[in-house]
């Protein structure tokens, strides 16, 4: 893993592979990690950088909220630190949040979106409320049964029950957040703005 500051926050990220490169951005609450299988398929023909979004993994949290716009600041400071001008960028769920922030800041720098199991409006009323209980919530009772109440998001009914492997490297991933990096990263997706117009 290398790292790069990021303002308030230390950003790692992992690399692998040779060829043009690919941005990788995972789901919350996993980190690069997330991307590893696939890399072995890819990194053959491309060179993908997979940072741990802030908040998650190796990443600091910073100073409040991990909103949209801070990530996307964090993955220019990451393509700078790798050497990267402009490239691809793949997101899921939370990773193709950050996406549509980074495309209105930054379009020049990408050259293509995959998007992934995202959303592009803003929270709902009641979505946003929610995200807010639950930063409550871990900062309360603590983060398992944040992880728990994920993992039927996550995974299907089959591969929860025939692949424990599986389920135990999902929380894994998902024990590297501390209660305050769940807090952080579920009031900045709270915040984030709607993209389906810009």
């Amino acid at each position: 893993m290398e790292k790069t500051l990021s303002d308030d926050a230390e950003i790692f990220y992992d690399t692998a592979g040779s060829g043009p490169p690919v941005v990788l951005l995972h789901p919350t609450p996993a980190d690069h990690e997330f991307f590893l299988p696939v890399s072995q398929l890819l990194s053959s023909r491309y060179r993908l950088i997979m940072p741990d979004l802030r908040g998650h993994g190796e990443s600091s949290l910073g100073n409040g909220p991990a909103t949209m716009h801070k990530h996307a600041l964090d993955i220019t400071r990451v393509m700078d630190a790798a050497g990267v001008d402009r490239a691809p960028l793949m997101g899921v769920s939370i990773g193709g949040r950050v996406i549509f922030e980074f495309w209105r800041r930054f379009r020049e720098r990408v050259t293509a979106l995959i998007l992934c199991n995202t959303e592009a409006r803003a929270d709902s009323p009641e979505a946003r409320a929610n995200r807010l209980r639950n930063s409550d919530d871990v900062l309360q009772r603590g983060t398992e049964p944040f992880f728990e109440s994920m993992l039927p998001k996550l995974m299907g009914e089959t591969t929860r029950h025939s692949r424990p492997d599986l389920v135990e490297g999902a929380l894994r991933m998902m024990r590297r957040m501390s209660p305050e990096d769940v807090a952080g990263v579920q009031r900045g997706m709270a915040e984030r703005p709607d993209s389906l117009q810009r």
